[in-house]
């Protein structure tokens, strides 16, 4: 990863948003951070997403882990992901000192986005688009916090998957990306943390079964992220927020996945 003022962007997950302990120290670090390198938050919320579908008794249903979202729920799902969790998260950094400018996928044609799948709804699918107000707002000084609702060239609202969406965004500002999970990192037959993998590394621990069950799943995403990306991108656990400060700077703190180009 580089070590310069060029951005990082750090993917939170629903989890880390359900955590306020865990949020607490996560904008206090970065609070600290940004000053040396800009950072750019990406998040989800599907808890929040997930607790509103069942008040307003919508069943949830899922293709491939992707929540099926019909036309009639993507303005509550907009809601709770570009309302209630932006804002919250926004509200943590104001706490914490940090200019924070809540925005989604869509403002300043930040990420294109069409439909991804019809039968999954309104669902969409990211790529990289104009960064120039996101740059702006970094120059202004200011922290984006960009929820992953995006809009198509039509300005139909859509759900984006948050880590797809954490890629796109770090394409468009071609910047380093973080994804916050809820492991460490992957480890080995000796339950010890393992700081780089490549593709081939991979598939033969996998082959081995040293990496097993729905570990697989995040490595293979993992490994398409940074091949999406081009570069080099890390999968640090949310639980340990004081230890972004090192990855921020440069450092390797989870595992470090490379592209099949870059060793």
């Amino acid at each position: 990863m580089t070590q310069c003022s060029d951005p990082i962007v750090i993917k939170l997950g629903g989890a880390v948003l359900s955590s306020p302990e865990t949020l607490e120290k996560l904008f206090h670090t970065i609070a600290v951070s940004r000053q040396k390198r800009p950072v750019v938050i990406v998040h989800g919320g599907g808890y929040l997403v997930d607790e509103l579908m069942k008040k307003l008794s919508f069943g949830t249903v899922k293709k491939n882990g992707l929540r099926v979202t019909p036309a009639e729920q993507i303005p509550f799902i907009t809601g709770a992901l570009a309302g209630t969790a932006n804002k919250m998260l926004q509200g943590q950094a104001m706490k914490h000192g940090i200019h924070a400018v809540g925005m989604c996928l869509g403002d300043g044609g930040l990420c294109q986005v069409e439909v991804l799948d019809p039968a999954l709804g309104a669902v969409g699918r990211a790529s990289a688009g104009d960064a120039t107000v996101v740059n702006a707002v970094i120059q202004a000084g200011a922290t984006p916090v960009i929820s992953s609702i995006g809009l198509t060239a039509q300005g139909e609202m859509m759900n984006v998957n948050a880590d797809d969406a954490a890629v796109a965004v770090a394409k468009s500002l071609d910047a380093d990306l973080v994804l916050l999970s809820d492991v460490n990192g992957v480890l080995d037959e000796n339950k010890s943390l393992i700081k780089a993998l490549d593709s081939e590394t991979a598939e033969q621990l996998i082959a081995s079964e040293v990496i097993t069950d729905g570990m697989i799943v995040k490595v293979r995403a993992a490994l398409d992220a940074a091949n999406d990306l081009g570069r080099a991108i890390e999968v640090a656990g949310w639980r340990t927020p004081e230890k972004l400060a090192d990855l921020i700077a440069g450092e390797n703190i989870g595992t470090r996945f490379y592209p099949r180009t870059e060793k």
